[in-house]
């Protein structure tokens, strides 16, 4: 991926907070990584989503952390803070604890910012908190990829 990225001239960015910077650390093993990955956003707390990320509080109040609109302003944030060509948010509930009949735990919202306009997507993961996590850090790793139109 990362010299798909850099073949393209372009850059990403993330803003994690349920995988805890397991996508920058999967990305950042790929020697090269510099050239295309400036850095990311490790965004645990609210506070942090909504101070540097700069996620509106009325969407963490009224849609929560774990939501499309949370996650497509935390990847527009990252964006705009490391001016990348795309961005991927990860917001959601690991477990084993925190989840709720209408989020469950494994519930993952991902939002994706570029040029062209952001998107979200949600996915359910099964397992673990070490396998809801992988899975969520490798589907962010395979929408850049499939985003930036190569295999």
């Amino acid at each position: 991926m990362v010299r798909g990225l850099a073949e393209r001239g372009l850059t990403v960015a993330l803003a994690e907070s349920c995988t805890g910077g397991l996508a920058a650390h999967l990305l950042t093993t790929v020697p090269g990584a510099s050239a295309v990955f400036p850095g990311a956003v490790v965004a645990y707390s609210d506070a942090v989503k909504a101070g540097i990320l700069g996620v509106p509080a009325s969407v963490l109040g009224e849609h929560g952390a774990v939501s499309s609109q949370a996650a497509a302003a935390m990847a527009e944030g990252a964006r705009r803070a490391f001016g990348t060509s795309v961005a991927v948010a990860i917001t959601g509930i690991a477990g084993p604890t925190g989840g709720s009949r209408e989020k469950p735990v494994g519930t993952v919202w991902f939002g994706l910012a570029a040029e062209t306009g952001t998107e979200t997507w949600m996915k359910h993961f099964s397992g673990t908190r070490r396998q809801v996590q992988v899975r969520a850090a490798d589907e962010a790793l395979e929408r850049i990829r499939r985003h930036c139109g190569y295999k």
